[in-house]
């Protein structure tokens, strides 16, 4: 049975995408050290990142936009982004497993929710270690364009550094303006 995992990184940061990936491991080329991939340090996500890409059966990457989480909302921009994940797997699953507890709309594909699968389920590993790293490179880009917000430290978590500078630097195009600490500097409150 091959079984892809889908995982998220990115729905509580108030500036980025989200993103999402899937993953079906190849069960005659074994990857060992899959973890959830904030339980790994840097260095073991980044090789796992490679080793990962290279012997699996598949593997997509899915995101949902800015401007998508802020006309969507989060919760259906990640449903989104997972949408994508999987309909860009080149190899079609007989399941899809899911972190969490909510799947989206696969167009009939057998899917389950599983609560901390990224403890759980190897496919789900590893797709949280390709998200992760993903979007947590896109997170050093943006600092190295903006290197006043810290980006490549709290990764766009609403840190105190980071809502700092929001206050003191205002928001950027990157900034999700429908989350209330982004909204509040541009005063868009309620």
């Amino acid at each position: 049975m091959l079984i892809a995992g889908v995982d998220e990184v990115g729905r509580g940061p108030l500036v980025g995408d989200v993103v999402t990936a899937a993953v079906i491991l190849d069960p005659s080329n074994p990857i060992e050290g899959l973890a959830d991939s904030k339980k790994l340090s840097e260095k073991k996500r980044e090789a796992l990142y490679v080793e990962i890409k290279e012997k699996a059966l598949a593997w997509s990457l899915g995101r949902a936009s800015v401007q998508e989480i802020d006309d969507l909302n989060i919760l259906h921009a990640t449903m989104l982004a997972m949408q994508r994940a999987v309909f860009g797997l080149s190899v079609r699953p007989d399941l899809v497993r899911i972190d969490g507890n909510r799947c989206p709309d696969l167009n009939g594909l057998a899917a389950e929710a599983l609560i901390k699968g990224d403890d759980k389920e190897p496919a789900i590993s590893a797709a949280s270690i390709l998200a992760k790293v993903t979007r947590d490179r896109e997170m050093v880009a943006l600092d190295q364009r903006h290197p006043q917000y810290g980006f490549a430290g709290h990764k766009g978590y609403p840190t105190k550094q980071h809502l700092a500078a929001l206050a003191e630097h205002g928001a950027l195009a990157e900034h999700r303006t429908s989350f209330k600490p982004v909204r509040r500097v541009l005063g868009l409150q309620d």
